[in-house]
């Protein structure tokens, strides 16, 4: 049973108890940033598509399974989940911490 805490660190209302918020200022080049948000926009979209291809790999072995989910499957969607919401963070410059490959995947 997945735990119901697990991505709370990652929510705007704990990180603003932590102090890891929004922040004040942008430090990395302007146009820098640019072509990062760019490369990642590109990944996300792959990234979404992938996703919709294991919810229905998943789906089908649900019903193949006897309602069993496949652990592996389900592992890596959470991965790209949680990659997924860092770039999002990244993007709307609600962080300045670059997602996968430039930083560790959590």
């Amino acid at each position: 049973m997945a735990d119901p805490n697990e991505f709370d660190h990652v929510l705007p209302e704990n990180t603003a108890r932590t102090g890891a918020g929004h922040p004040d200022e942008i430090r990395e080049n302007i146009w820098s940033r640019l072509i990062h948000t760019i490369l990642i926009g590109i990944m996300l979209w792959v990234a979404r598509t992938v996703l919709g291809v294991i919810t229905v790999i998943q789906f089908i072995i649900l019903l193949a399974d006897n309602k069993k989910p496949n652990e592996r499957l389900a592992a890596f969607g959470e991965s790209v989940g949680i990659w997924y919401a860092k770039a999002v963070r990244y993007q709307t410059a609600a962080s300045e911490v670059k997602p996968w490959p430039w930083t560790d995947l959590d």
